[in-house]
């Protein structure tokens, strides 16, 4: 079980992204109603799953989006590291590429 300092130490910083994260979760969701509508329509099932497949990519964009703040605004601080921008890329982009694995 987490203790409270645990849990203080998670606590949402400020993020860089927070406007793009709530654009694409916003586009994300009227996908996924579009994805309910079509299964209740009977839509094929190739055509649905094609838009699942989208749906779990643009999920996907947004979560490297939320590693990236979290590598930025709570990692990083927590851990004592001053990434520079080039070590804090590569970073990022070893997470993307394992991600899409």
């Amino acid at each position: 079980m987490a203790t409270r300092s645990a849990e203080a130490s998670t606590a949402a910083p400020a993020l860089q992204h927070t406007a793009q994260i709530k654009a694409r979760l916003g586009r994300a969701e009227g996908q996924i109603r579009g994805i309910q509508r079509m299964y209740e329509e009977g839509r094929p099932c190739l055509e649905i799953l094609d838009q699942l497949s989208a749906a779990r990519a643009a999920l996907g964009a947004v979560a490297l989006l939320v590693i990236e703040d979290h590598v930025s605004g709570c990692f990083e601080p927590a851990a004592g590291l001053d990434l520079d921008e080039a070590r804090a890329t590569q970073l990022l982009t070893a997470i993307a590429r394992a991600a899409r694995r």
